[in-house]
């Protein structure tokens, strides 16, 4: 999710498409809250560890 929303980021700023570089900064800032929330050791979405 973080690979997806930095590459969204990176086409709507080379684009000028301000919706693809929200849509990214979104995806980036819930890929990294799952990313700390998975390596704190607290269960995602049924998961222990999420990727």
């Amino acid at each position: 999710m973080i690979i997806l929303g930095l590459i969204l980021l990176l086409l709507g700023y080379f684009l000028h498409i301000s919706l693809l570089w929200t849509i990214g900064i979104i995806l980036l800032i819930i890929g990294a809250v799952l990313w700390i929330a998975g390596s704190v050791g607290r269960p995602v979405g049924g998961r222990r560890h999420y990727w």
